[in-house]
């Protein structure tokens, strides 16, 4: 495995790939208004354990978030000038209300919980499908993630992939080629 550079606010990584969270200029438009067009409604979360896209952790009993649709594939595609037509899908994702700057904690690919269902959806360069698998999180929950984007990145055409839980089809994190 290979270590990856660290930001101020995270502990060196022991996985191979880099999960990524939603980019801080789209989070600053998503906390105005969302990707179909609704204005934030943030809310006190009392009982704790939301999945945060901004941080990558669960989220705490009384912090503020907010759920909000995302459209992780029509963001990248647009600073690529990517056309990924019927592929640019939306769905609901937790935030924080407010900025919280991002991963703290970068030692694990989160909300691994052994057991768990993900998709692991593959995109080329024009944000086309180009495969996927179905993964269930074995316990060693970090190598089957490596394995499964290894598995991803040796298409050539393979761009970047999107996981998601199959339970309610939500985004969670995002890896780029390296």
């Amino acid at each position: 495995m290979t270590s990856h550079p660290t930001t101020p606010h995270t502990a060196p990584r022991t996985t191979t790939y880099t999960a990524r969270p939603i980019p801080p200029a789209a989070l600053a438009q998503l906390r105005v208004t969302d990707d179909v067009g609704l204005p934030c409604a943030p809310y006190e979360d009392t009982e704790g354990g939301a999945p945060l896209r901004c941080c990558l952790r669960r989220s705490r009993a009384g912090e503020r978030v907010a759920l909000v649709s995302y459209a992780p594939l029509r963001r990248w595609a647009a600073e690529r000038w990517a056309r990924p037509g019927a592929y640019d899908e939306q769905g609901p994702v937790f935030i924080h209300a407010e900025e919280c700057g991002g991963p703290r904690e970068a030692t694990a690919y989160p909300f691994s919980r052994p057991g768990a269902l993900r998709t692991v959806r593959r995109y080329d360069s024009e944000g086309r499908i180009v495969g996927g698998r179905l993964l269930e999180i074995p316990e060693a929950a970090d190598e089957g993630f490596d394995q499964a984007f290894a598995e991803a990145f040796a298409d050539p055409e393979v761009a970047l992939v999107h996981v998601r839980a199959v339970e309610h089809g939500c985004f969670l994190f995002e890896v780029r080629r390296p």
